[in-house]
């Protein structure tokens, strides 16, 4: 195993754990830098959102209906061919509602996200979510 393929692998849980605080932090700059330009994200809704304004727009107003959120992640498994990853990541996803107050949905998911090399670090190209299922509790 090279030292690049180990760093490439802690890049690579680096950009999701990223991508986990920014939500749970409702830090917009620090989630926006995990996507490539043009990504495309794909399971959140009937349709693919395509580039990262767009989907980070969409997930900043879609985050309006909680209060706090906690993503935990699962360890990730990677396949690395040079400048290109697949990871597989499992989440389960906790989101207090703001109504009904005190309800809470728990979502189980895996993550299969696609990144890229890019000159400043990896980014995510394309995004999918893999629902397994959900859970209101009031």
């Amino acid at each position: 195993m090279s030292d690049r393929y180990v760093a490439d692998r802690i890049a690579l849980q680096d950009v999701m754990l990223r991508y986990a605080a920014g939500v749970d932090e409702r830090d917009f700059a620090l989630y926006a830098g995990c996507f490539a330009e043009d990504v495309e994200v794909v399971g959140f809704g009937p349709q693919p959102f395509r580039g990262r304004e767009e989907w980070v727009a969409y997930v900043r107003k879609a985050l309006e209906q909680y209060g706090a959120t906690q993503h935990m992640l699962g360890p990730q498994l990677a396949t690395l061919d040079g400048d290109r990853a697949h990871c597989r990541t499992d989440v389960q996803a906790l989101h207090y509602l703001k109504a009904p107050a005190g309800s809470i949905l728990v979502l189980w998911a895996t993550y299969e996200t696609d990144m890229v090399r890019q000159p400043d670090g990896w980014r995510i190209s394309r995004h999918r979510l893999v629902p397994r299922g959900t859970r209101q509790f009031s």
